[in-house]
């Protein structure tokens, strides 16, 4: 049959692919007429109000170029839905950088400085007044004008107060992405069945977060009381911003209410009548950009959790192989500080959350005790039953799953190896591929703001990502461990517990759901309850039993309640004032507690820095395993009462100025910093970007083009022909391949990895890979050969668990990753180290870090090449039609499709498909020739 494409915690959120009957007949005309006559949007022709404003300083000398598909314009009409569905036209600028981001993958190999903005827009600060689409005065205001140019569509918001620069900031994001914007503070609240639908997919997204962030309104409201009381005048100045961004947008939604140019989905899911034009939408409050922010918090920017499952694979590997065996077994599979490991800071040592000599306080579950807490209740209607709730649970599954994928790259070399002999960089996040996109761009010019880049649709109210007058910042994520489990011991019933002696009853939090059928989602109607029960060290997420006593296993994240603290380095940023050089960069950014990854130029210097709220743990305790709940393993000087606690000072954050070079792809940090997901070994995609780097820095007289074809190169290779293939042939080879198949097979393979390992078309836009037989032959073989390998040596169950810590895959085709499948993002986990290091292991090569033992045909090569021939043999006959079994994007057996990247329509615009590249969604390339 068939297969689905996994669901995740995005793309669920869909119009769909079609309408009921009656717009489908050619009254469709009529209806369309009808819609077009409402007021248009109020604009002004080009005219010289665009040049009112004064022009902001720009040191980047036409130098700073970026890239957000599929386009600026986020917003569509009920008529303009209809006219996408029916007959494929787009909204202006709904989708003019898509293709300029989609020819780069076969037109960088003649890349030259002069042709970068033929794949990106122009990113310098201002419109040309030929380029001047449009200017407005958003609600009348005389203190800020938002001018649109010409080619994409993006705001240049330029105010004369601090009041209306933000003001106008609001006006502009709901003019591009109102109903994102909508959706999200619903995700955000765990409310978007009763706003969007009960389609099973709308349950998962929002019981997973609500699971992780289940905040109620008093508690939104205290984090920005938290935050603004916690920084001064800072603080003020951000709660200003805010209120004043607020009433931008709700300026527009009475607007576009009124003028009726509003986003149509809101008619689609029953909000709005076309007709009457009766219903409301709700007015943006401060709130709903903390519960923005927890959603972009949990997605991005939250590393840790896992310990449950940690400690499941660990009493496997003791069980088959005793404690001590087993134990080494188990830290040679998570690789906490692997020698070989591709790292960001060279050649300095940053210990974090490293292996206690001597572990304290571990609560490691009985054997097959653990249970998953119970998250939803009372199901009614199309939420009861088991086919409904195992769906809904499916997708929450793999939502969960989803948020721990780290995403962004970055490529940073100082100007002492580049032909200008200043700094250059090519980074972004990699955020998936969504219509409307997550992300928008803007640029925002204002007292005390300065800069232009992409901010996440509702948190726009600074630039979170992007340029100022001269110097640029972006972002990966990190993930570093802020999130710790504990067990806390349950007394009484198995809703109270012991705190600090103390039986203390937990805090039910609910959220009560229920929806109807509407155009946009047919799902009957349906209702439930989602229940999570709270404690002062966090959520509980499971139950067991640990040494036969009763406990609930919760999970303490050191950003929980504390969703709005980031705002301030985001502000610092924005401040020209402020951000002088490196120093100031490193600074700004140690406000934001979510964990990334920073990255800084300007004329003269480059510089990092790992942010995140790091909390000091108790001697002995090990952040890879639950712990007690108790005051001796408790997070260092931790209040309970505002979560709070001891954090590692900035010093012992991986930072560095003027490295000579940095590339980030969700590697490892520096040494003997730990990172909480597994795979930081031998082989990780961050090595795609190492390796190129490094040559094109040996080489010297590095530019902007140059660093690009280095990015766009590796975000076609694919990480385990180019690193691994290599020695499996070399074992495969070891002695003539007799068999036919197998020996055709090994050719093809050895011939792709020859001429670059790429997953690339034969010509722009024939939708056919070169070197597909050997693609294909990978794809098939690498679960068979992976299985193979070490299933014999772990034991069928220590192998399911440890594959449960990290997938053995996610190549281009497969459904994984926080955005699923069809969203370029690829090679982050897997067992290629694993494979890697076993191998060379069989073949006598030195191997630094190796494995517990070698698994490969228990170490013999003859055993180990026969197993890979074997496998090798079974892939080569595997079908097209098997590899690739077809979803619901594209038919079974099309490699190119399978791999393709799907714009997921989270509203009522759709977009075609284009090639596969593994790059951030939003992009800059950057260079200062001069600085203030």
């Amino acid at each position: 049959m068939p297969r689905r494409t996994t669901r995740n915690a995005l793309d669920t959120l869909r119009t769909p692919g079609r309408f009921p009957g009656f717009l489908k007949t050619a009254s469709i005309c009529t209806l369309i007429a009808g819609l077009l006559s409402p007021l248009s949007q109020a604009a002004v022709a080009p005219e010289a109000a665009a040049a009112e404003a004064t022009a902001a300083i720009d040191h980047c000398g036409n130098q700073c170029s970026d890239i957000l598909p599929p386009g600026q314009n986020g917003n569509a009409t009920l008529a303009q839905i209809l006219l996408n569905q029916s007959f494929g036209s787009m909204p202006e600028h709904a989708s003019d950088q898509l293709g300029p981001y989609a020819n780069l993958a076969k037109g960088y190999s003649g890349l030259t400085n002069a042709t970068i903005n033929s794949f990106f827009n122009d990113a310098s600060f201002g419109v040309p007044p030929d380029q001047v689409a449009s200017t407005v005065k958003p609600a009348g205001r005389t203190d800020v004008t938002i001018v649109r140019d010409k080619k994409t569509g993006v705001p240049h918001i330029t105010g004369t107060t601090r009041y209306g620069t933000e003001f106008g900031a609001g006006y502009a994001a709901a003019q591009d992405r109102l109903w994102l914007m909508d959706v999200f503070r619903h995700v955000g609240r765990g409310q978007l069945t009763s706003f969007a639908g009960g389609a099973p997919s709308n349950q998962g997204l929002e019981q997973q977060f609500w699971r992780h962030a289940p905040y109620t309104e008093a508690d939104l409201q205290a984090q920005i009381d938290n935050a603004v009381a916690s920084n001064g005048e800072r603080g003020q100045l951000a709660l200003a911003d805010a209120k004043a961004y607020l009433d931008g947008i709700n300026a527009y939604i009475d607007a576009s209410d009124s003028g009726r140019y509003f986003p149509g989905e809101y008619v689609l899911t029953g909000h709005k009548d076309s007709i009457t034009n009766a219903g409301k939408i709700e007015h943006f409050k401060i709130t709903d950009m903390v519960a923005l922010g927890s959603v972009i918090g949990a997605l991005f920017g939250s590393g840790g959790g896992g310990e449950v499952n940690n400690a499941i694979s660990l009493l496997a590997a003791q069980e088959k192989h005793g404690v001590v065996e087993g134990t080494k077994l188990w830290e040679s599979f998570r690789e906490r500080n692997d020698p070989e490991a591709v790292v960001t800071v060279h050649d300095k040592s940053f210990p974090y959350a490293t292996k206690p000599a001597d572990p304290q306080g571990e609560a490691l579950p009985d054997a097959g005790s653990v249970t998953e807490e119970q998250l939803v209740y009372d199901r009614t209607g199309s939420a009861a039953g088991s086919a409904a709730a195992g769906a809904s649970t499916t997708a929450a599954k793999a939502a969960m799953t989803s948020a721990k994928r780290g995403m962004s790259n970055a490529l940073v070399v100082s100007g002492e190896h580049t032909a200008s002999g200043h700094p250059v960089a090519v980074f972004g996040p990699q955020t998936g591929y969504f219509a409307p996109q997550l992300l928008l761009l803007q640029e925002i010019q204002g007292p005390g703001i300065s800069a232009r880049g992409a901010s996440f649709a509702g948190l726009s109210m600074y630039v979170e990502l992007g340029r100022g007058q001269d110097y640029a910042w972006s972002a990966t994520t990190s993930g570093q461990d802020i999130i710790d489990t504990y067990a806390v011991e349950l007394c009484q019933d198995d809703h109270h517990y012991l705190y600090r002696g103390t039986c203390t009853a937990m805090e039910k939090v609910e959220q009560k759901n229920a929806w109807k059928p509407t155009t946009a989602d047919s799902t009957p109607a349906g209702s439930y309850t989602m229940r999570v029960w709270r404690t002062k060290y966090g959520p509980v997420t499971h139950r067991a039993t640990v040494d036969g006593k009763k406990v609930a296993y919760t999970t303490l994240r050191s950003s929980f309640m504390h969703e709005a603290d980031s705002i301030i380095g985001f502000q610092m940023l924005n401040d020209p004032g402020y951000v002088q050089g490196p120093e100031d960069f490193q600074k700004a950014v140690q406000h934001i507690n979510y964990t990334f990854n920073w990255f800084y130029v300007d004329s003269e210097h480059a510089a990092y820095y790992n942010s995140g709220d790091n909390p000091v743990r108790a001697a002995g305790v090990d952040a890879e395993f639950p712990v007690w709940a108790r005051p001796a393993y408790e997070w260092r000087g931790w209040d309970p009462a505002t979560n709070t606690a001891r954090y590692t000072p900035p010093a012992e954050h991986p930072n560095s100025i003027d490295q000579d070079y940095y590339i980030s792809w969700n590697n490892k940090q520096a040494k003997d910093y730990t990172t909480a997901p597994w795979g930081d070994g031998s082989v990780h995609r961050g090595n795609l970007l190492e390796n190129r780097v490094k040559k094109l820095v040996a080489a010297g007289g590095v530019t902007r083009a140059s660093l690009v074809k280095a990015m766009a190169d590796a975000g076609l290779a694919d990480l385990r022909a180019e690193d691994v293939v290599p020695d499996l042939l070399k074992v495969v080879n070891s002695s003539p391949v007799t068999d036919p198949t197998a020996k055709a097979a090994a050719d093809r393979l050895q011939a792709w990895v020859s001429a670059g390992a790429r997953r690339t078309e034969t010509s722009a836009g024939s939708k056919q890979y070169a070197h597909a037989d050997a693609i294909r032959i990978l794809d098939a073989w690498w679960p068979l050969l992976v299985k193979a390998e070490f299933e014999p040596g772990l034991g069928s169950e220590l192998y399911r668990a440890m594959t449960a810590n990290l997938p053995i895959d996610e190549s281009p085709s497969a459904g994984h990753g926080a955005t699923g499948s069809h969203a370029g993002s690829s090679f982050q986990y897997g067992w290629w180290s694993y494979v890697d290091k076993d191998i060379r292991a069989v073949l006598g090569e030195p191997v630094r870090g190796p494995l517990d033992r070698k698994y490969c045909g228990g170490g013999s090569l003859g055993a180990c090449r026969d197993i890979l021939v074997s496998t090798l043999k079974e892939a080569a006959g595997r079908t097209a039609a098997q590899v690739y079994p077809g979803d619901d994007q594209c038919s079974a057996g099309d490699q190119w499709c399978a791999d393709s990247i799907v714009q997921r329509t989270l509203g009522g615009i759709k977009h075609g498909k284009i090639s596969w590249q593994n790059r951030p969604t939003y992009q800059q390339v950057v260079e200062f020739p001069s600085h203030r």
